[in-house]
């Protein structure tokens, strides 16, 4: 997907880039090439393949939900930013939080958010286990892209997400969320909706679930014994 097809594919989900913002999406990309050479942040770094598969795929969360009405959205497991980078260049009015549990990964994104002139982001070094126990609560939207298993992700979003907000995960392939109802309705959650489709060129299959937070998670989640890991991009 070169700039020009990502600008009309993108048109399409209804969101109009200015000049600025295609630029930041640039040096957004050569930053990753650049810092992948010394970290493993990801496996795609052709530039038509990084604008389909990362940055494309993660503006389709407008399928979801509206950002322009969000004010805060934390994105968890981040790795390399996506796609709350993405979200924050696309979507300035956001507050985001990226929180991801390899240091070398969050010194990467404060170097993005630096050389890209992005304010009201922070990158934290931080297990999102011990960071849900202290933090309950407090964000509109919870996102997670490419990050461990749906029912691990929905007891650690369930406790940052505000009453009458939002997890959003955004998943490369169906799953039969039957299997997590019990889970849902503990953690205080329930399936607003599903939303499967195609990603453009290749034809890959998309689905994104659509949590709302219905009532408070109770205090013993999300519980201390596992870590939530990116998975390879």
């Amino acid at each position: 997907m070169n700039q020009s097809d990502f600008i009309k594919e993108v048109d399409a989900l209804g969101i109009k880039l200015t000049d600025k913002q295609l630029n930041q999406l640039n040096l957004y990309y050569e930053l990753l090439v650049e810092y992948n050479k010394k970290m493993n942040l990801t496996g795609i770094t052709i530039k038509e393949d990084v604008y389909l598969k990362h940055f494309y795929d993660s503006l389709t969360i407008v399928k979801a939900i509206n950002l322009n009405e969000v004010d805060t959205l934390c994105d968890i497991g981040s790795g390399a930013g996506l796609p709350g980078i993405v979200l924050k260049i696309v979507f300035p009015n956001l507050k985001v939080l990226l929180i991801d549990s390899l240091n070398k990964r969050v010194e990467f994104l404060k170097i993005v958010i630096s050389k890209l002139g992005l304010t009201n982001i922070e990158a934290l070094h931080y297990r999102i286990e011990e960071y849900g126990i202290k933090n309950r609560e407090i964000f509109d939207v919870v996102t997670a892209r490419a990050v461990a298993g749906t029912n691990i992700l929905l007891e650690y979003a369930a406790s940052l997400v505000k009453k009458n907000g939002y997890f959003i995960p955004l998943k490369g392939h169906k799953e039969d969320i039957t299997l997590y109802e019990k889970a849902c309705q503990k953690l205080g959650l329930k399936l607003d909706e599903e939303i499967s489709f195609l990603l453009p060129v290749e034809n890959s299959e998309r689905t994104i679930f659509k949590f709302k937070k219905v009532s408070s998670t109770p205090q013993k989640y999300p519980r201390k014994n596992s870590e939530i890991k990116k998975r390879p991009l």
